[in-house]
């Protein structure tokens, strides 16, 4: 329920050409022309409507639709992705904070637009495809931009016997181990995870590697920073950590 937190939208219904419809979109904030996943969170967890009036000025927002699941009484699930996209045109009538998705045909040429842009990739989406709801499947295709590193593993949080996630750090300029965020998706198996806490548990000690993060979380451990991982992610967020880091 969100119907607090973006005043915005409040006008979409008058620009529907219709009586009940089911959307599917994001509503998204922008900081320098590309979209900020910080700064959307901001004021989607606001639930004071003066905090709210304020940030509509500081940070507005766009509701940007990509589909169109019922209207009027009906369920469209089953008709074709294309014959959708058309009925959007077709019914709603486009704002500055209500957009309706663009599509294009040539994949490659939108992704290398895409990254110049310095956005996060594109939405791969077969036009005769079929809405599935509460999952996906080969027929929706994200082509993200990745950045990798190879951080320090500074801590570890378990799940039991086994690691949940590690705390990653890199070195300044000064030689001080700085945190940037702690992951637990990754590409290694539970074997892969059953080796990677053997060899911790003989590395652990009681204070944190770190120069700026002291947190502690339950059933965490502070590690000797000598091991190192290669480690994917999306961003750099404002508060210099990554963004959907990938072990």
């Amino acid at each position: 329920e969100r119907t607090i937190q973006y005043p915005e939208l409040h006008q979409l219904p008058s620009l529907i050409k219709g009586n009940s419809i089911i959307l599917d979109g994001e509503v998204i904030a922008f900081q320098d022309g590309v979209p900020s996943f910080y700064d959307v969170m901001r004021r989607d967890r606001r639930k004071n409507t003066v905090t709210i009036n304020h940030l509509q000025t500081e940070i507005p927002i766009t509701y940007m639709i990509f589909d169109l699941l019922y209207f009027n009484g009906k369920w469209l699930i089953e008709t074709p992705l294309y014959r959708r996209q058309e009925m959007l045109m077709e019914i709603i009538q486009p704002t500055n904070e209500i957009q309706i998705v663009q599509s294009f045909r040539d994949c490659q040429s939108l992704y290398d637009a895409v990254i110049e842009q310095g956005l996060e990739g594109i939405v791969c989406k077969d036009l005769y495809s079929a809405y599935i709801l509460g999952g996906k499947d080969e027929r929706w295709l994200k082509k993200k931009k990745e950045q990798d590193l190879i951080a320090i593993v500074g801590g570890v949080t378990y799940n039991g016997a086994l690691i949940r996630s590690i705390d990653l750090g890199v070195y300044n300029e000064k030689g001080e181990l700085i945190y940037i965020g702690s992951a637990g998706s990754s590409k290694l198996t539970l074997k892969d995870w059953r080796e990677v806490t053997e060899v911790t548990n003989q590395i652990l000690q009681g204070a944190s590697p770190f120069h700026n993060y002291s947190g502690l979380l339950k059933n965490h451990e502070w590690l000797s920073p000598i091991l190192k991982v290669k480690v994917t992610f999306l961003e750099w967020t404002k508060d210099h950590t990554m963004r959907q880091p990938v072990i």
